[in-house]
């Protein structure tokens, strides 16, 4: 079936949730964050995902989340889409307010938390009434985001409630968090033909996501190697041997999310020179004390990145 859109803006490939950098006082290091763009856009992403909970947005005054967004996109230049969230309150009139600063940052797409949309969780007529309010103060003319955020808890969309979205043909694009391979073929089906692409942030399962339909990946993983990713969703018929290798690396990496994420990722990104600090907001404590040898743990993760890129890179014709 062929896709149509009112919209010009598309978002799927590889699409980083960003990270914010701060520095020691705990100030926002916007030449960190430049230089985090420039990474995401050397090492292949096909947008950037600003202001959301990768970006510590819970941590953020309305003010730090409209100005992140404003950066990241200004910064961009264009180059790739820019969607921003920021989307982190219960209150209807507060969200109205929120996703109005993230309008306003200029970005190519604002992205709409589902959980804050049936915050009581009282079910599918809460979350839709919840959404046409919204819907009606947000301009007709943007293309607008679902995140299904698992903070403060994972509100997924049922079957009737994506078709909903879909129907209205205001959405480009829903970060899938169902973790669920059978759910992501079933919403990549009742997507077919519209607007909304369907992009998984399971990196569990990343590759079978992508080979059965979905649009992308948009895990926390594009903070250490979205390049890899990238090869796998357009390139890994070059290899299969190769890729069935680099989809099991990518998947164990992943389970390191579970110490200290996104400390982790900005100690990553502290030891290639992106970021000076890890200072966090979201995490409070000494990420090296609570996980006993977690730098030998980056090691390997780091070095097995580097092995695969050379591997890549050494390929025929590539």
């Amino acid at each position: 079936m062929v896709q149509t859109s009112r919209f010009s803006t598309v978002v799927e490939g590889i699409v980083p949730v960003m990270l914010t950098p701060f520095d020691e006082s705990g100030a926002i290091d916007y030449s960190g964050l430049e230089r985090l763009i420039e990474w995401y856009i050397a090492h292949g992403a096909d947008a950037l995902f600003a202001v959301a909970q990768s970006s510590e947005m819970q941590y953020l005054s309305l003010d730090e989340r409209a100005a992140l967004g404003r950066f990241v996109v200004e910064k961009a230049a264009g180059r790739v889409p820019v969607v921003v969230s920021g989307h982190i309150s219960d209150d209807i009139g507060a969200q109205v307010e929120e996703l109005q600063a993230a309008v306003e940052t200029g970005a190519q797409g604002v992205v709409i938390v589902t959980n804050h949309l049936d915050p009581q969780r009282q079910g599918r007529a809460a979350l839709t009434a919840n959404l046409e309010h919204l819907l009606a103060r947000l301009p007709s003319s943007l293309p607008l985001g679902l995140y299904e955020c698992p903070a403060p808890y994972r509100r997924l969309l049922d079957d009737d409630e994506l078709a909903f979205c879909i129907a209205s043909e205001r959405f480009i694009m829903l970060k899938d968090v169902s973790c669920d391979l059978e759910t992501v073929k079933r919403r990549v089906k009742l997507a077919q033909g519209s607007a909304l692409k369907i992009l998984n942030a399971n990196a569990a399962i990343a590759w079978d996501a992508m080979k059965a339909g979905s649009a992308g990946f948009n895990g926390v993983f594009t903070n250490f190697h979205p390049d890899l990713y990238q090869w796998l969703r357009l390139r890994s018929d070059a290899d299969p041997a190769l890729a069935e290798e680099l989809a099991t690396f990518l998947v164990l990496s992943a389970v390191s999310e579970a110490l200290g994420y996104p400390a982790l990722a900005k100690l990553y990104h502290q030891r290639i020179g992106t970021f000076d600090s890890i200072r966090c907001r979201v995490i409070d404590y000494d990420i090296r004390e609570r996980y006993w040898a977690l730098d030998a743990v980056l090691d390997k993760i780091v070095q097995g990145t580097e092995h695969f890129r050379a591997r890549i890179a050494a390929l025929p014709g590539r």
